[in-house]
């Protein structure tokens, strides 16, 4: 095996071996102590497939609060795509993905929690919605620079949300 191969494939289980400690899960659970707490709201939203019934202005307001270990708690309210006030209770963790300057990191953060709003027709609009109380998950990816933060939200197959905010 030519030299160049065999340093560039140690400088990938490098690099693997340190993302792969960027999403470890540490051995107790999360400490109580607050870091810092995220109040965003939404940008905007694009369904994946266009409906007539759907709105693109949710109206979100979320605050997070962040404990140093990266975990974090939340709760949102917002308009959901057929217009009707909606809460999201949630739990999740970010993960570093890198930097992009002195003060620019990027990261992903996955969420889950309780959603509650989908109520009488559009009830069915989304999976396990038997009690008007439905689980829900949530990937992201975002930026930060300085005590502003982006995120770029995926619901399920629905479509996604662009959203904004600032830490305290």
């Amino acid at each position: 095996m030519p030299r160049a191969c065999t340093w560039l494939g140690g400088l990938a289980m490098i690099w693997l071996s340190a993302s792969a400690a960027a999403f470890s899960v540490p051995d107790g659970p999360p400490a109580f102590e607050l870091d810092h707490t995220l109040v965003q709201t939404s940008l905007l939203t694009r369904h994946f497939s266009p409906d007539p019934e759907h709105t693109n202005q949710q109206d979100l307001v979320s605050v997070e609060l962040h404990n140093p270990d990266r975990w974090l708690a939340g709760a949102a309210w917002f308009k959901n795509s057929f217009d009707q006030p909606t809460w999201y209770f949630y739990a999740g963790r970010e993960f570093p993905l890198g930097q992009l300057g002195d003060n620019i990191n990027v990261r992903a953060k996955l969420t889950g929690g309780l959603l509650r709003g989908y109520k009488d027709e559009f009830r069915d609009k989304i999976p396990f919605n038997r009690y008007e109380i439905a689980p829900a998950l949530l990937p992201s990816v975002g930026i930060q620079w300085g005590r502003v933060e982006s995120d770029l939200i995926v619901f399920g197959t629905a479509g996604m949300m662009i959203t904004a905010g600032v830490r305290f």
